[in-house]
């Protein structure tokens, strides 16, 4: 049995004190590690000690054991718990605290209930709507997540109580720190949104390149072998193609999906963590509820969604004995896209109502972080060092003095002094070279055309690591305009490769 921390007692203040203002639908943002079970226990305690009946609602059927085991563990007498569900061991109607899987509670009549709680409340059902109108109109309903900001939650609750964010717990050492790189770059251009959030079939036939899947099984043998990981992939296909290219370098690895039956779930937890298998690829099943053992992440599966990455990361956020980081291996550009983790949940303030229209989004308040030219390691912004491989980013001042007055960098000479540093583009032409199977000569061709001057004593630059979304975008600009005078006509859908190498 835990006893409730400090912050944990704060939270359940706050509760109480909304309740005593007579707001009965409220909802706890905790992020994950802070305890959110352990703290409905403790409401369910105290309910239970003046002689009233509760109602626990998850999100699956899966999370309704570890519910169980979670409210037994603190006290709680499975004699007072009854779980809403077809042949379960403790199904009790007349049991005063009653355990259910929403998809249950929809087919069943409403069990009497003096205070409501739903788990990973972000999860909306509509039967919601109807259930807070009607059956709990006047009854305390206090809904959990960690990302509490799917629209429609400030129309039916009317306060937000914010218990933790995740720089909190990882200061306070209860989660673990994080290191993210980026060492790919998809091309996410033209993929069209369907419900906020990319495609899944145009992402997945993306996302499923050779080359893009190749880096993601080099990178993380490189990376991140010996850590048991989590590969989060786009759809079945996707996922299959991963897990076949792991094992084709002898790595143990595992499969799962909504598809996959209760015994297998436990077989593939169980092999997790006996070493059995080293990393397991999934679908969509292993973002909430999720208390494993997590060294390293795989994000391969992109998203515009900050509920789904937020929840994504905290499956490796736990502690654990001997972990001192999760390792990030981000080939989604969720967080270049995104930011991190930790700026995300506190640039969410409030809760909003159907049809509200947010006046900026998040993403337009937080800084993103920078990646290192270097070696692809995300950094923080205005991070001039790079904490991994100490390389150091030279800031390009956009003004240059002359004698007697100050001179604005016109548009044409930013197009040949736009780059922080020659040596950097340099290394990236390099790459590119590489990558496209150009002969080297292509490099120093391309630096000349950019800075009037050939690359000299620059021998020892190696490739980069990536070739970055500027020089990317620059290098695709100057072959557009070879095309055009060759007199080619390019589809405008198609990106332009045609240059070849000198």
């Amino acid at each position: 049995m835990r006893s409730l921390r400090p912050d944990q007692h704060e939270a359940l203040d706050s509760l109480r004190q909304a309740m005593c203002d007579n707001l009965k639908h409220v909802v706890m943002q905790a992020s994950t590690g802070f305890g959110k079970t352990l703290l409905a226990a403790e409401l369910v305690m105290r309910a239970r000690a003046k002689g009233k009946k509760a109602l626990f609602i998850v999100p699956a059927i899966s999370l309704v054991d570890q519910t169980v085991e979670m409210f037994t563990s603190q006290g709680i007498s499975e004699y007072d718990i009854g779980v809403l569900q077809a042949n379960h061991r403790q199904t009790d109607g007349l049991a005063p605290i009653q355990v259910a899987s929403v998809q249950t509670l929809m087919r069943r009549e409403m069990p009497p209930a003096d205070v409501v709680m739903i788990d990973e409340v972000h999860k909306w059902f509509d039967k919601y709507e109807t259930w807070l109108k009607m059956d709990w109109k006047d009854t305390p309903v206090i809904g959990l997540s960690a990302t509490p900001w799917r629209k429609g939650l400030g129309t039916y609750f009317s306060k937000l109580i914010r218990a933790s964010t995740t720089q909190d717990l990882i200061d306070k050492g209860l989660l673990s720190d994080f290191k993210v790189w980026a060492p790919s770059h998809p091309d996410l251009e033209d993929i069209r949104t369907v419900g906020g959030d990319y495609d899944e079939e145009q992402l997945s036939e993306r996302m499923s390149s050779t080359k893009l899947v190749a880096d993601i099984v080099e990178t993380w043998l490189e990376h991140g072998r010996g850590r048991p990981t989590l590969c989060f992939a786009v759809d079945r296909a996707h996922a299959e193609k991963l897990k076949q290219q792991f094992e084709a370098r002898g790595i143990k690895t595992a499969y799962q999906d909504a598809f996959t039956g209760d015994a297998r779930r436990a077989e593939i937890k169980a092999g997790f963590h006996d070493g059995t298998f080293e990393i397991v690829v999934n679908i969509g099943t292993l973002t909430t509820g999720v208390d494993w053992d997590v060294r390293c992440i795989i994000l391969a599966r992109p998203t515009k969604s900050e509920m789904l990455f937020v929840q994504i990361m905290g499956r490796g956020l736990r502690t654990a004995n001997g972990k001192d980081h999760l390792l990030v291996l981000d080939h989604s550009m969720n967080h270049l896209n995104l930011g991190f983790v930790t700026d995300i949940d506190v640039s969410h303030t409030e809760l909003y109502k159907c049809g509200e229209r947010k006046s900026n989004k998040v993403t337009d308040r937080i800084r993103m972080p920078k990646e290192c030219p270097s070696c692809a390691f995300l950094k923080p912004p205005k991070m001039a060092k790079c904490p991994m491989c100490g390389f150091v980013a030279v800031a390009h001042s956009k003004i240059e003095p002359t004698p007697g007055e100050l001179k604005e960098l016109k548009r044409k000479e930013k197009e040949a002094k736009d780059f922080v540093d020659p040596r950097v583009f340099y290394s990236e032409l390099l790459a590119y070279a590489s990558m496209k199977g150009y002969n080297p000569g292509w490099a120093a061709h391309k630096y000349q055309a950019k800075f009037g001057k050939w690359p000299n004593g620059m021998r020892d630059v190696a490739s980069a690591v990536a070739v970055s979304d500027k020089t990317e975008s620059w290098i695709r600009s100057q072959q557009i305009r070879w095309v055009k005078s060759k007199g080619y006509q390019q589809p405008r859908q198609h990106r332009v490769d045609m240059e070849p190498g000198p």
